[in-house]
């Protein structure tokens, strides 16, 4: 069984952008240098008025930096949460500009992440008080508070107010089978994941066994299946033909399992890490994914649009090519890379 898709608005889009792992590379088009010298962002208020995120000094000793890359929502979360009034508005520029962006590619919720921003959990805590504050003081979207802690969860879905309505809970797995007690206590939607209590599974069996002991969690507390979504893990490509394969039967064998109502979803941009032309990659692997029986994905809308994805041309030899490859019939990778080389992709 599988969930049908017929059409765009058939599909949740979790809109993924506003975390503290985003990069931009310094020498690429989304950064510049200020007349004085500053490397900055730039970005657009809601007037459209040119505006700038700074790269303040103390970012220029990270390990991103020297290795050419920014992470500029960390740098917008750290102006967010700082002594310095002007920054902190800046900050909330920055942010608000992209939960905009989200909004007008067709998100349907939010998700906020700053698990990689401090070692230092309060200071975590304090930043997605802030993230959530910033995001849903502007936003037309509900909110999806992401982190693998549930003190963090928790600091999140404390300052919500639901102006744009219920929350998600991103994420229940295993090893943090306490974290059902948030969405109760909120009403929240929650997306269950295929993680093990040690680690990430290795197959499509380990995926569904792993999946099979949350959902007995799950159904024991009541949660209706409406609100869940199950995310079962979109490993590279790149890395292993067979992790294609391992997500679409894990797919199949779980909207068999629970049916129509319950969700299907996950980072299904992961699937082209490390390949060119990752559009292409990406938009092929979404429409092997709704027919597996995903019906939303954790995405960057502005890159990936559901219509496109719909009426791709499965007869395209670039097309079957990167099928081929997402389905483990392409040993390496090399067929895809080689028509990249010559140029037929």
């Amino acid at each position: 069984m599988s969930r049908v898709v017929a059409s765009p608005e058939d599909f949740t889009i979790i809109g993924e952008n506003i975390h503290a792992t985003r990069v931009v590379r310094r020498n690429g088009r989304r950064v510049v240098t200020l007349d004085d010298g500053t490397e900055a962002v730039p970005f657009e208020n809601e007037s459209g008025k040119q505006r700038y995120l700074t790269v303040p000094d103390s970012f220029k000793e990270t390990q991103a930096y020297q290795q050419g890359q920014i992470k500029h929502f960390m740098v917008a979360m750290h102006k967010g949460i700082g002594d310095d009034a002007d920054e902190r508005e800046e900050g909330a520029a920055y942010v608000h500009y992209e939960a905009r962006r989200q909004a007008a590619a067709g998100a349907h919720f939010l998700d906020l992440n700053v698990d990689e921003l401090s070692y230092d959990i309060e200071v975590q805590k304090r930043a997605m008080a802030w993230l959530v504050g910033t995001v849903e003081g502007i936003s037309s979207l509900p909110l999806s508070v992401d982190s693998s802690s549930p003190d963090i969860l928790e600091a999140g879905m404390a300052v919500y107010e639901g102006r744009a309505g219920r929350p998600m809970v991103n994420s229940v797995a295993l090893e943090r089978l306490e974290t059902l007690d948030l969405v109760k206590e909120y009403d929240a939607r929650v997306i269950v994941t295929a993680a093990g209590a040690d680690g990430m599974p290795q197959d499509d069996e380990e995926r569904v066994t792993n999946v099979g002991v949350v959902m007995d969690a799950v159904q024991a507390a009541e949660i209706p299946l409406a609100n869940v979504y199950i995310d079962c893990i979109v490993f590279p490509i790149s890395v292993s033909g067979d992790y294609g394969p391992h997500y679409l039967d894990a797919v199949s064998t779980v909207r068999e399992t629970y049916g129509p109502e319950i969700h299907i979803t996950g980072g299904l941009s992961n699937v082209s890490f490390g390949l060119p032309k990752r559009k292409l990659i990406n938009d092929t692997f979404i429409h092997l994914a709704i027919e597996a029986g995903v019906d939303a994905g954790i995405m960057d809308p502005i890159q990936s649009k559901i219509g496109r994805v719909l009426e791709l041309d499965l007869d395209a030899e670039r097309v079957g090519l990167a099928r081929d490859m997402l389905l483990g019939r392409d040993d390496f990778c090399m067929n895809y890379i080689e028509a990249f080389r010559d140029g037929r992709l």
